[in-house]
């Protein structure tokens, strides 16, 4: 069973670009990056397991577990279908995890990486938030977890246009899709300590918003630690920083991927 994804097409380019979106999201938060990018590239947008169109019982028969390495599985099998040899990756949120993840197993698979709001340490207040979801999921709906997480990480005035969307998407979801996803939150820590102690040989940019208070203190780290990755943080945003500024976050990414 593969992926709903959607392909664009850019005659004049044998380059690829693969956008990953995050838990609770769809392709359709990359609304705003969709005309720019094909401009330069041919653009592949993948819906993961269980989210936008990539709803069906088929995934719930074959997969009960989902696990970083499965989802990741998941993309590069669209990939393998469409005989992508090669891609450069765009992603947001969890879909950075799965990103590295590919990196991972598949380096080969990955020209670039641009990752955006990336997570790569969980600091004591995302802990505590993780922690707080473990105990009230049972007892409380998942939306009203799912827009707590969202106001916490996205706290800001100017955060309101990705919050909403996000909620919005979220609620697409689910219940046992949300559960599902909710579990892997006990994988990330070790995954992360992975990641963050072995470097990976593939140019990466680290996209953040200057309020992604939760996400960027770690991503300051690993980005000084490692030698192929570079910082770019983008003035008045916070997490969601492809929706909060969409003209300098295509600008810098498209420049940084034609760079390489």
């Amino acid at each position: 069973m593969t992926l709903h994804y959607s392909k664009y097409l850019n005659p004049q380019s044998k380059l690829w670009v693969t956008f990953v979106h995050g838990a609770g999201g769809s392709s359709s938060i990359w609304f705003k990056q969709l005309r720019e990018f094909t401009k330069h590239f041919n653009v592949l947008m993948v819906d993961l397991r269980g989210h936008g169109k990539s709803k069906s019982k088929l995934f719930s028969t074959f997969n009960k577990k989902y696990t970083f390495n499965s989802l990741a599985q998941d993309i590069v099998e669209v990939l393998d279908k469409e005989k992508i040899k090669s891609s450069h990756f765009v992603g947001i949120s969890l879909g950075t995890i799965l990103i590295r993840q590919i990196a991972e197993t598949y380096p080969m698979r990955i020209k670039s990486m641009v990752m955006a709001g990336a997570i790569m340490k969980l600091n004591i207040r995302s802990q505590a938030l993780i922690k707080l979801g473990n105990t009230f999921k049972s007892f409380f709906p998942y939306m009203w977890i799912y827009r707590l997480f969202a106001y916490i990480i996205m706290p800001k005035k100017n955060h309101i246009e990705s919050r909403l969307l996000f909620v919005r998407e979220a609620k697409k979801l689910y219940k046992k899709e949300f559960m599902r996803w909710y579990k892997l939150t006990a994988e990330l820590n070790p995954l992360l300590r992975l990641f963050r102690q072995v470097e990976i040989k593939i140019p990466t940019l680290y996209l953040m918003g200057s309020e992604d208070y939760m996400f960027l203190p770690g991503v300051k780290k690993i980005s000084k630690a490692h030698k192929q990755a570079k910082l770019s943080v983008i003035e008045n945003s916070g997490h969601v920083v492809n929706v909060d500024q969409p003209i300098e976050f295509n600008n810098r990414a498209i420049s940084f991927i034609r760079s390489v």
